[in-house]
């Protein structure tokens, strides 16, 4: 019997992760469209203290296919989403399933079907989206944005709502990132995919824990983690800037030859021109910063996440992947 895996970050979800836990359940059991698989589903917790930590042993405790990872803090969404990612053992592995249900879990039997048919990624597209017209613009923004500057094809409106082959799933834990952007990460492998398209729900119960400073943070991840071209737009500004300079530099000295009265002077033109210049410059050094910061972190291997508990978990899932691809590396060179 083949084994579907499915992950569920979660974070002060006492109001939701027992629904999610029962929809997906409601799918393997007996007359459900999944009922002719295993099923391991994941719940990955970023240190709650709502009270969603006690419901989750508690479902544990009844259910051995719910399987649980307590972290010790709050990591952010994609740090502990890619850890439970490391844990899962089933032959085809579901990268993400919110707890609150906003990525249906009745779109995981279609996922799995277009699996069993010989595609390797079945990604989510969400294209229609029931939010505020605003975030819709902004995410809209995001998602052409890092398409267009990535080095890879990052699928619009995808999301991290995806079903993964084992061989892909292998491929996608080997990379040791302090701050893993995973739809990148699963567009970069590649791999045959296909795209399902469906509507994002609202939350049914409960708040987004995903707040302005949050999206923007994983805005600049997803730009910065695959591609250069913020550091090329500084290069080709910077020449564009020194070549305009030198321009107006010549225009105001044969100005200032020919119609004296005419030439731009005084302390106003300086002023202007320091200011324009030196934020053009904090700019810069910003975009470089985010590179030299992400750099510092990622040389320094600290723990991705650092855990507190594993429930119905065995010894097989404890080893880091990565840690398995080099041991095994190192073995077959020796």
């Amino acid at each position: 019997m083949k084994t579907i895996s499915i992950v569920t970050p979660c974070f002060n979800e006492a109001d939701n992760v027992e629904a999610c836990r029962d929809a997906v359940a409601a799918l393997f059991a007996p007359g459900g469209p999944l009922e002719s698989y295993a099923r391991e589903h994941i719940f990955a917790d970023n240190d709650s203290s709502d009270g969603t930590q006690d419901i989750l042993r508690a479902l544990a405790a009844s259910d051995p296919s719910m399987k649980v990872i307590l972290n010790a803090r709050n990591y952010g969404p994609f740090r502990s989403n890619f850890n439970a990612l490391r844990a899962a053992t089933g032959d085809a592995v579901v990268v993400f399933l919110p707890a609150d249900l906003q990525d249906p879990a009745e779109m995981i039997p279609e996922f799995v079907k277009l699996w069993e048919s010989g595609v390797e990624v079945v990604a989510g597209a969400r294209v229609n989206r029931q939010e505020s017209l605003a975030l819709r613009t902004c995410r809209a923004i995001f998602y052409r944005t890092v398409r267009s500057l990535s080095d890879i094809d990052i699928p619009l409106n995808v999301g991290e709502f995806q079903l993964l082959d084992r061989k892909v799933w292998d491929a996608v834990v080997s990379h040791d990132d302090h701050y893993p952007y995973i739809r990148g990460i699963i567009a970069s492998v590649g791999f045959r995919r296909a795209i399902v398209p469906y509507t994002w729900a609202a939350r049914r119960s409960g708040l987004s824990k995903n707040n302005l400073p949050r999206l923007v943070d994983q805005a600049l991840n997803g730009i910065f983690s695959f591609t250069n071209a913020p550091m090329r737009l500084c290069t080709f500004a910077g020449v564009t800037m020194a070549a305009l300079c030198m321009l107006y530099a010549i225009a105001s000295v044969g100005l200032y030859i020919a119609r004296p009265d005419l030439a731009p002077r005084g302390i106003m033109t300086l002023i202007v021109a320091l200011f324009f210049l030196s934020g053009v410059q904090l700019a810069f050094m910003g975009i470089l910063g985010e590179y030299v910061t992400s750099i510092h972190a990622q040389v320094r291997k600290r723990p991705l996440v650092v855990e507190r508990e594993r429930i119905n978990m065995g010894p097989e899932t404890q080893e880091n992947p990565v840690h398995a691809l080099q041991r095994r590396l190192e073995a077959e060179a020796a």
